[in-house]
């Protein structure tokens, strides 16, 4: 039997138009249209692809540029996958790494200079590596240069992994020094000492053996290095510049300017260095491969013999060493691949995506081609020879240096460290200062620089100390 007002042979109740019951199945119908529309909008989405994997890449100066035709490789070689590539300015960079860390936004992946690494680790914005390292089929620390790869080692754990590296030795003017009846290249602090004397017999009048501009740490630190004392104390948390052995290698360092060999100078007042070079008003400077381009330009000898033109000559060679050529060491420079962490950086698919492309860009192949396309020299040794940098007359003794790298101290406050060295140089070179009295100030400004190093450690060892200890 049919219930009063359904239509016959169903259950749905016949309405009037104006009554409850019509309204009521008015609102039905609307929630329906609803669910219906909210159903297709879930359908459309699902249908739509999902967006493609981003990895935002920050790449530091020219590298920005240069890495970009690997940086389609890479995409080539996983479809699907893009990289956001972005080229941050050198000068601007530290400033905008830190901005980011602070503000949590980070890149998965960029280039960082070697000497921020200890910052940055300590800022805890790096992710170790270590783990990852383990597993690796690419990435092997015994394939790159152990000084450089020191350089990402911070409390015995690995932040970096080296992308190109770079190390300063002497550029020298061959013919000047074979006229000077210098046979081969020095390599001791005596051979080197009596090749600057010998070489100032040759010089154009007001000319001076070596350029070491009273401004830049990198030639005092390369030859404090090398007398094989730390230069911090007490767990990197003291100046040891009053080390006798430190103190020899300062001595003799600051003895090249009270000699006459190296004019006391900053680079600032040089206007061109290798214009000078190439006058023989300098036969000698410590400098890098990234000189190697201007110094050609100005001085053209690396051209076959049938079309070099007549003009000065000019050459390479490793640091000499207070002892001979086995402790004739440089410092290691350059920069790494570092992952970054923290929020936004906790998708364990992305990350390994992140860490795919690290491994990419550190094979053989790709670190050769990085080298053509930057003429940064390449991190892993065996790039060299594909790179065509081993037989270049001119780069291949950076090889030999960077078998002979000594790292500096792996703390935060290294570079202000550093500026202060140039200070006691300076101070001792202009006289203004004894070497004693410049070593004794150096290390002052050097505690009070880690100062708070020092508080840091205290606290950390008083917190893991067992607690009965503690409580005596």
């Amino acid at each position: 039997m049919a219930r009063r007002g359904a239509v016959p042979g169903t259950a749905i109740p016949r309405c009037a138009p104006d009554d409850a019951c019509a309204r009521d199945a008015r609102r039905a119908g609307g929630r329906l249209r609803a669910v219906a529309r909210a159903a297709l909008v879930l359908l459309a989405a699902c249908a739509r692809p999902p967006a493609p994997p981003t990895l935002d890449f920050w790449a530091l100066g020219t590298e920005g540029e240069s890495v970009a035709p690997l940086v389609r490789d890479f995409e080539r070689a996983h479809p699907g996958v893009r990289v956001r590539l972005q080229a941050v300015a050198f000068s601007a960079a530290h400033e905008k790494l830190l901005t980011a860390v602070v503000g949590d936004a980070t890149p998965d992946v960029a280039q960082l200079g070697n000497t921020w690494i200890p910052e940055f680790a300590a800022l805890r914005a790096l992710e170790p590596l270590d783990p990852r390292l383990a597993r690796s089929a690419v990435v092997h620390r015994a394939d790159y240069f152990p000084g450089a790869w020191a350089t990402n080692v911070v409390d015995g754990r690995t932040f970096g992994i080296p992308w190109y590296v770079d190390t300063r030795l002497v550029f020298y003017r061959s013919d000047l020094m074979a006229r000077a009846g210098v046979a081969r290249a020095p390599e001791s602090w005596a051979e080197w000492t009596d090749a600057m004397r010998r070489l100032r017999r040759v010089q154009p009048a007001g000319g001076a053996p070596a350029l070491l501009p009273l401004n830049e740490f990198e030639p005092p630190l390369i030859i404090l290095s090398q007398s094989g004392a730390p230069l911090l104390r007490d767990h990197d948390t003291r100046g040891n510049f009053r080390d006798p052995r430190v103190r020899a290698a300062f001595a003799w360092y600051v003895g090249l300017f009270r000699d006459g060999l190296a004019p006391p100078v900053a680079s600032t007042q040089v206007s061109n260095v290798a214009q000078e070079f190439g006058a023989g008003r300098y036969a000698m400077y410590v400098t890098g491969p990234w000189n190697v381009g201007e110094f050609r330009r100005w001085m053209p000898d690396t051209l076959p013999p049938a079309r070099r033109p007549a003009g000065p000559r000019w050459a390479t060679m490793a640091m000499p060493g207070p002892t001979g050529a086995a402790s004739g060491t440089s410092l290691a420079g350059g920069s790494s691949l570092v992952l970054f962490r923290g929020p936004g950086h906790d998708d364990p698919a992305r990350r390994a995506l992140a860490w795919q492309f690290v491994e990419f860009l550190s094979t053989t192949a790709a670190q050769a081609r990085f080298a053509q396309l930057s003429s940064d020299l390449p991190a892993r040794a065996d790039a060299w020879a594909p790179a065509g940098f081993g037989a270049d007359p001119q780069l291949a003794p950076f090889l030999t240096q960077l078998r002979r790298l000594t790292p500096l101290p792996s703390v935060p406050e290294w570079e202000s460290i550093a500026t202060r060295v140039t200070h006691a140089v300076e101070r001792a070179a202009r006289g203004t200062m004894t070497v004693d009295a410049a070593l004794a100030a150096l290390d002052a400004e050097v505690d009070d620089i880690l100062e708070k190093r020092r508080w840091l450690l205290a606290r950390r060892a008083a917190a893991a100390a067992p607690t009965h200890l503690s409580a005596r």
